[in-house]
């Protein structure tokens, strides 16, 4: 009588493991991750101007702290992947209370470019009145088809 666990006379039990599920349930995890992964991206839209410009080296370890300032003029602040409103008037004290707890944290200004030259530079203002040395600001490379 030859069953699916009779293996040439002997009448043990098969001991192997077939792994050919286990790599198909991983492989359909894998598509899931790779589908939802650019969707977890979060944020502020904003339209940044395109310039060509060296990359800002990083040497800190720590998130750097981005104020924004979208199309309508609204303000936000974001650090380590939380985002919050804030008005003007209240970015220098929130800075402020961010770099007591963290002082060696770079500040970085992301402005939309349909934005007035004047809100990113009162942005700039407050943010140098709350204590903050150097402000980075954040572009985009051209897209390179403007030629």
């Amino acid at each position: 009588m030859q069953g699916p666990f009779h293996r040439g006379g002997h009448n043990k039990p098969m001991g192997e493991i077939n792994v050919v599920p286990f790599i198909d349930v991983m492989l359909v995890l894998l598509v899931i991750f790779m589908i939802a992964a650019p969707m977890l991206t979060q944020g502020v839209q904003v339209d940044l101007p395109q310039v060509t410009s060296e990359p800002i080296e990083d040497v800190e370890d720590s998130d750097p702290i981005i104020v924004s300032v979208d199309r309508d003029g609204e303000y936000y602040i974001s650090l380590d992947d939380e985002e919050t409103s804030v008005s003007l008037d209240n970015i220098g004290d929130r800075i402020i209370a961010i770099l007591e707890r963290r002082p060696d944290t770079p500040v970085m200004v992301r402005g939309d470019r349909n934005v007035s030259y004047g809100q990113v530079v009162t942005l700039m203002s407050t943010l140098q009145t709350a204590g903050v040395a150097n402000v980075g600001l954040i572009s985009e490379p051209p897209s390179g088809d403007e030629n």
